[in-house]
């Protein structure tokens, strides 16, 4: 009997940490021939993760290019896995999240008449510049995907909103946290981790990340004087990984490199983010994965953006929506960073985008989309 092939697609490397344990969970089932395509969207970045969780692309499209845009990969990409699908023949393709890569593999699918499962589905801000151009991404997904994997039932909610159908929405957790476990509990207890400096013990860890295109520009220059005004007024150690994005890393260094108190790191390896992640008194960042991440960590949150897609954790009370004010970046951190009742308040690890078990799930319901397995139960999810 023929196995249904699925094709998994990725081209990021928060796309290949979350989509990791899906192709583990996939390829444990029986009956299932898991192709995985990556695009090279994030060159660098990727392939570190990828021998990460020793993941080997079945193809590897390797198309990035130095200064492009979003669009003219979007293109490359659509036009690259046209022939590829039509030469594989797929009974599914997975893609996850608002990336660009995950876009052209959804229309790429939509074009050839093979179903789309969307994992990380549903999330919204209402704002189709932010984030830009992963608002106008999902939406997009939206209205072709077959599958809807929804984290939460706020996601859910907005996909019903949008005229989504239920029977193809289903609750499952994010398979980012599912990652993020599994690293946690391997490295959570190691005195250190590759790729940091000597941090002295004795002071609090500030964690920051930033590099989202819609804060490039005058917008970053805003948020690194908030983190130099920290530096200068807070006795503590922030470490900020840099970005490769040539529109960030020359800027960040440019700004920050000579500040006291601040270290700028390379990209770090996933399983060092995590146990830094872990160990920070607070994190600062325009990410979407991290407002999910740091709550399931117990690490407190303060986001770099206007908006979110992920207001759980501002809704129980573990991360702040700061926005790019550089006075109220400063203010607010300086704030938590000096009363250790409200931090330790906004510190309870809660599991609020799911328990680990996304994974597993969405391969079940998979399964038994592509071959009337029983599905699993719905009310457990996350």
């Amino acid at each position: 009997m023929r196995r249904a092939r699925i094709i998994v697609a990725m081209g990021t490397r928060p796309e290949a940490i979350k989509l990791a344990p899906v192709v583990a969970a996939l390829r444990a089932r029986p009956g299932l021939d898991v192709r995985l395509i990556v695009t090279g969207q994030h060159r660098g970045l990727i392939d570190g993760v990828l021998a990460h969780f020793d993941l080997r692309a079945h193809v590897d499209l390797d198309l990035m290019r130095p200064g492009q845009s979003a669009g003219d990969l979007t293109a490359r990409a659509m036009l690259a896995l046209g022939p590829l699908l039509a030469r594989e023949a797929p009974q599914l393709i997975v893609v996850q999240g608002d990336t660009g890569s995950a876009l052209a593999a959804a229309l790429a699918g939509f074009h050839a008449n093979v179903p789309v499962a969307h994992i990380e589905a549903g999330l919204r801000t209402g704002d189709l510049a932010s984030p830009f151009p992963e608002e106008g991404n999902r939406r997009l997904i939206a209205q072709i995907a077959a599958l809807h994997f929804a984290p939460t039932a706020h996601a859910r909610a907005a996909l019903h909103r949008e005229g989504v159908a239920a029977s193809t929405i289903h609750v499952t957790g994010n398979t980012g946290i599912d990652a993020l476990l599994a690293v946690d509990a391997r490295v959570r207890h190691n005195p250190r981790a590759p790729g940091l400096p000597d941090l002295p013990a004795d002071k609090p860890l500030v964690l920051v990340t930033t590099h989202r295109r819609e804060n490039q520009g005058a917008p970053l220059m805003r948020i690194l004087d908030g983190i130099e005004r920290i530096a200068r007024h807070e006795d503590c150690a922030i470490v900020l990984p840099v970005h490769p994005n040539p529109a960030v890393g020359p800027v960040v260094r440019s700004r920050l490199g000579h500040v006291a108190g601040v270290h700028l790191v390379e990209p770090l390896a996933y399983d060092a983010f995590v146990w830094a992640l872990r160990r920070a008194a607070l994190v600062l960042t325009d990410s979407g994965g991290i407002q999910e991440e740091a709550p399931a960590l117990g690490t407190p949150t303060l986001v770099l953006r206007d908006t979110t897609e992920r207001p759980e954790a501002i809704r129980a009370g573990v991360a702040l929506l700061v926005g790019i004010d550089p006075v109220r970046i400063a203010g607010t951190a300086r704030a938590l960073l000096r009363d250790p009742e409200i931090l330790a308040h906004m510190s309870r690890p809660l599991r609020l985008h799911g328990k680990g078990d996304a994974a597993p799930r969405i391969a079940a319901r998979i399964a038994a989309h592509l071959g009337n397995r029983p599905a699993p139960d719905e009310h457990a999810a996350a």
